[in-house]
């Protein structure tokens, strides 16, 4: 026989309460921002997750978009000496540097920024959480930090509102845009919407004309529009060198321009991420590595 003791009911629900508990969720371990000067914002477990290594292609790099590069590093070097600037919206053709224009650009300011001051942080959101913006605006209105919130490839489909929870975050809400906080996305849509649900909204409102400012506004709430082009062939060739001459690699100058133009018209198109993919494959070629 046994000598333990029966449970008492007090017991019982300790014990039950305990295991409950474990199926929930765990509580988030708060996030270290000193951990990096770079994260993505997980929204589903309500954390930052710290990034070591960002994939990203140093300033001098990025060609054919000067005037683009010097106004958003301008930018956001007043934003990080905590001098008035606007949200930035990168818009327009793919593969021309938009996304890598905003990470250099970080890495830029990280750079030059003096003894003693306080690095600046780049968060990434994705689209899909954009709805969670308030959340995330929550946690760092408090922080010591000054961040820039990064979402990629931006846009909304129809019958998609999460629109409206962006439109709150960075200026229309009570408590608007933290001031230690500024959002840059990028996008291939320059109203980021598509037109026929601008159209759509136009056909079917009472208003017409109020239902297009609805949808038209969100874009308003970036006070820099930056435009992205499709890049000429000198353009094109003068990303080529750069990446060449950077990573030192050796060819002969006819031979690359002939097989650099072979490559852009194999793919139909010139821009920045069609030069990368040339400079990849020449490098693989040569049996040199990209470092």
């Amino acid at each position: 026989m046994t000598n333990a003791l029966p449970e008492t009911m007090e017991e019982k629900l300790d014990r039950l309460i305990a295991a409950v508990s474990r199926l929930g969720p765990k509580e988030p371990v708060p996030t270290d921002l000193t951990s990096a000067d770079c994260f993505v914002w997980a929204a589903e477990q309500g954390v930052l997750e710290p990034v070591t290594k960002v994939n990203r292609v140093e300033i001098e790099l990025i060609r054919g978009v000067d005037r683009v590069r010097d106004i958003l590093i301008d930018n956001t070097a007043r934003f990080a000496a905590g001098l008035p600037a606007n949200n930035a919206l990168l818009w327009g053709a793919r593969g021309m540097g938009k996304s890598s224009l905003v990470k250099a650009a970080h890495a830029t300011i990280n750079r030059d920024r003096q003894d003693g001051e306080a690095p600046l942080k780049l968060i990434e959101i994705h689209r899909e959480d954009i709805d969670t913006l308030p959340r995330l605006l929550a946690i760092l209105k408090g922080a010591p930090y000054r961040f820039i919130l990064f979402c990629d490839d931006l846009s909304f489909d129809h019958d998609d509102t999460s629109y409206k929870s962006l439109k709150a975050a960075l200026e229309g809400g009570v408590e608007g845009r933290p001031d230690n906080v500024i959002f840059y996305a990028t996008s291939n849509r320059r109203h980021l919407l598509p037109r026929d649900m601008i159209e759509n909204e136009r056909s079917t409102a009472i208003n017409p004309h109020e239902a297009v400012e609805e949808k038209v506004s969100l874009s308003d709430r970036f006070g820099l529009w930056l435009g992205f082009h499709k890049c000429s062939q000198d353009d094109y060739l003068a990303m080529i060198d750069g990446y060449v001459r950077h990573f030192g690699l050796s060819v002969d100058p006819e031979n690359l321009r002939r097989d650099a133009l072979e490559w852009a018209t194999t793919r139909g198109s010139r821009s920045g991420r069609v030069a990368w993919q040339f400079t990849q494959d020449l490098a693989g070629r040569l049996g040199k590595r990209l470092e």
